[in-house]
């Protein structure tokens, strides 16, 4: 990828990683989050393709997981973070996990599409060839599951 194609490929995804990282972190951190994520990518440069989208959504998302475990938060199923005990971090981080990979895999995908993505119902209907309702549905028992 040449740096031209770079710089014209952050320009379009930027807003949406902004996006993505204030889900998790807040208005303070994104920025800087989509930043030192960026930075990478660029020292990555000769090895990169078009499109970035998808490599770098995964790559804030999992950045932002990394500095919420480093601040002793959990990230809960609406992609808010709470305070926890210290000694139950990564715990109760991995129990939270671990629900969210027990649900079935549609639920599981409607859930991360919806609260991890930002995703419309609509799109998610779509995406997955369901109807509204039912992506509704899903995402309800999903979020009950969660709960428990």
């Amino acid at each position: 990828m040449t740096q031209e194609e770079y710089k014209d490929e952050v320009r379009r995804i930027r807003p949406k990683l902004i996006s993505v990282a204030r889900r998790y972190m807040g208005d303070d951190d994104a920025e800087d989050t989509v930043q030192d994520v960026l930075l990478r990518l660029w020292q990555m440069l000769d090895e990169l393709r078009l499109p970035l989208d998808a490599l770098a959504t995964v790559l804030v998302r999992n950045q932002c997981i990394s500095l919420l475990r480093k601040q002793r938060h959990a990230i809960t199923a609406d992609g808010y973070a709470i305070e926890i005990a210290d000694d139950s971090t990564d715990e109760s981080l991995d129990r939270l996990m671990a629900i969210v990979e027990s649900l079935p895999s549609m639920q599981q995908t409607i859930l991360r599409l919806r609260h991890m993505e930002g995703m419309e119902m609509s799109d998610i209907a779509e995406l997955t060839g369901s109807n509204e309702v039912a992506v509704r549905k899903a995402l309800s028992r999903a979020r009950q599951a969660v709960r428990l």
